[in-house]
């Protein structure tokens, strides 16, 4: 990396020496034809000391000007309209304090004698050779370019918006990329016929089947990075029904540093892209009022809700975040990129059991959480209720033993990351993520406090599947798809929500900036999808024919799964809150002594009970387990 970062700073430092001489010999040359100009090739031999010294002048006003317009720390390959106006800038402001120092100078005082002309006519000649040294090498790319192309695959690109442009300028003026650009489409029917970059625009997206094949196009780049996921996906079925399987596309402004969108940021069309909901609108300054400056604490961390949340909480500034988790090599990984990506955020990254009552106490006690965002659980539904005694133990009274510890150590807000499966739960798994709501509603129902009896403010947030999360149905899908199939799918009517990974973390974050305690949020899922549906269009992208390349087969619900997950029970109903994809579950109030009692009895059985005995208290707790 520092050899890397050494060659280019070498790079930059001849590239401005390249530009200075240059500039300082087009400047000189400029002034001196505007004198043969205005003296029809013949300037008089009194003037022949002034030239020199209003050249000297030029360069003296130019050089500087010009350095802090930044025309110096360009991309000479990606030299646009933003350089045009920089160079118009710094040209006029230039000439204007030249023209003042002629103005004010001994030898032609208020301009006697001086012929004033030679300074517009200089400011005219400047603009055309120091802005054409600037372009040369785009208009070279432009119309030598095309010869470069050969061999490379005739490309489409969808969307001639800022994307799309930038996009195309990318691929004309780099030699290794694979792309030769034939044109756009563009839904504005202003823009047909409209050329960028000498690329024409030849329809709309209806129009992608016609364009590809009267332009033998081999690929597709969708540059709509701000378009919603309805129109992405249209493209995509259009490109498919032309015969491509070639596409590519530009990820969402919101991923993308400073909207700038290059042919380094495609990527492969994912499910995401065509399963995922549109973008959401954030209060962004209500997070960070939320969390900046303050000590955060994740538990679950290694996780993919835990590392997601890790990486979007550090995004907002906290003075220290504080990453848990009994996984050793995931902890050590999600430490390494947090500080890797975040260098000024503090990390402490901890190999903890949430069950571990004196060490959880003790780390509370010495870094002070004022944030809590519990993620960790045990989640996989088939091994849970083979395993109830697990379950318990780890998602119900670790999470007992956090809100403990929260309390103790006067944490201000607890969020407790819940899940679609709590509700009418018909597994182990799902019921005991609704006892963890339960007690997190029982506990926020009274101050409690050793120091200053501060009241912890406890709050569930409940959403469905995260797409691509780690031990979702897609990884699962991928891996039957690279083995050749089948591709296994319990029912052909499951469905089941799913939300963007880095959607339901920030929709956490701001539901727990929201928050007054004791609320159940649930998130709004958008539509449910089904199950088979997403495994068709998974093979689809990896460019086979469903049932005709790669198999589906059913292989019947596994104990505890259900067709389909509901986010709130019959009796609930949710009111709104002012973010129009959060809700608030209307839930019946829980007796704080009861749910002590409650877990008592399970704490009494867990070791001793049969899984019959644990399974019958869980219903006893939760009445809608079925």
């Amino acid at each position: 990396m520092a050899i890397k970062m050494s060659l280019f700073k070498k790079t930059a430092i001849k590239r401005t020496i390249f530009f200075i001489i240059c500039d300082i010999f087009f400047i000189a040359l400029s002034i001196y034809l505007a004198f043969l100009l205005r003296f029809d090739l013949n300037i008089p031999k009194q003037y022949d000391p002034f030239v020199i010294r209003v050249i000297i002048l030029a360069i003296i006003f130019i050089i500087p000007v010009f350095y802090f317009q930044k025309l110096y720390s360009f991309s000479w390959s990606y030299v646009g309209a933003n350089e045009v106006v920089s160079i118009f800038l710094a040209t006029t402001i230039s000439f204007i304090f030249l023209s003042i120092a002629i103005f004010l100078s001994s030898y032609f005082p208020r301009f006697l004698n001086f012929p004033r002309s030679t300074i517009f006519v200089s400011y005219i000649l400047v603009l055309i050779f120091c802005g054409g040294i600037r372009f040369s090498k785009r208009v070279y790319f432009q119309i030598h370019g095309l010869h470069s192309f050969a061999g490379k695959e005739r490309t489409l690109i969808v969307g001639a918006g800022d994307a799309g442009e930038q996009i195309a300028r990318n691929i004309l003026s780099s030699k290794t990329n694979t792309y030769f650009p034939v044109g756009f489409v563009d839904d504005n029917p202003m823009k047909k016929g409209v050329k960028i970059h000498g690329l024409k625009v030849l329809g709309n997206i209806f129009d992608i089947p016609k364009v590809v094949k009267d332009n033998n196009i081999e690929q597709l780049i969708i540059a709509i990075p701000s378009a919603d996921n309805k129109t992405i996906k249209e493209a995509v079925e259009l490109g498919r029904k032309a015969g491509l399987y070639k596409i590519k596309i530009a990820p969402m402004l919101s991923e993308i540093i400073r909207g700038e969108v290059s042919i380094k940021n495609l990527k492969d069309v994912d499910v995401e892209d065509l399963l995922g909901r549109n973008a959401i609108e954030l209060d962004k300054k209500e997070i960070e009022q939320f969390i900046k400056d303050k000590i955060v604490l994740i538990t679950g961390a290694a996780g993919s809700i835990g590392s997601e949340l890790s990486r979007q909480v550090s995004k907002f500034k906290p003075s220290s975040l504080i990453i848990l988790d009994q996984d050793e090599t995931g902890i050590f990984n999600v430490a390494n990129e947090l500080k890797d990506k975040f260098p000024n955020v503090k990390v402490n990254s901890l190999v903890v059991d949430i069950k571990d009552e004196e060490k959880i106490n003790a780390i509370f006690k010495e870094l002070k959480p004022a944030i809590v965002f519990h993620a960790a659980a045990y989640k996989h539904v088939p091994l849970m209720e083979d395993q109830p005694d697990e379950a318990v133990k780890n998602n119900i009274f670790g999470t007992e033993v956090l809100v403990k510890a929260s309390i103790l150590y006067n944490v201000e807000k607890f969020i407790f990351i819940s899940t679609d499966k709590a509700v009418n739960p018909t597994s182990v798994m799902g019921a005991t993520k609704r006892v963890c709501e339960m007690i997190c509603q029982a506990y926020n129902q009274k101050p409690f406090g050793a120091t200053g009896g501060k009241h912890t403010k406890f709050i569930s947030v409940r959403f469905g599947n995260v797409l691509n999360s780690r031990g979702s149905v897609i990884p699962l899908f991928k891996e039957h798809i690279r083995k050749g199939g089948p591709v296994q799918v319990t029912h052909p009517e499951m469905k089941r929500y799913f939300m963007l990974i880095h959607e339901a973390c920030l929709l956490v974050m701001q539901a727990g900036a929201i928050g007054n305690g004791g609320e159940v949020f649930v998130l709004d899922m958008g539509k449910p999808i089904k199950i088979l549906d997403l495994a068709r269009e998974m093979i689809r992208l990896s460019g086979f024919k469903p049932d005709q390349d790669i198999a589906i087969v059913f292989t019947g619900l596994r104990p505890g799964e259900k067709l389909f997950e509901e986010m709130l029970t019959a009796e609930e109903g949710t009111m709104v809150t002012h973010h129009k994809k959060i809700f608030v579950a209307k839930l019946s109030d829980i007796s704080f002594v009861d749910m002590q009692k409650n877990i008592e009895k399970l704490q009494n059985i867990i070791y001793k009970g049969s899984k019959t005995e644990i399974i019958d208290n869980l219903k006893s707790i939760t009445p809608y387990y079925k």
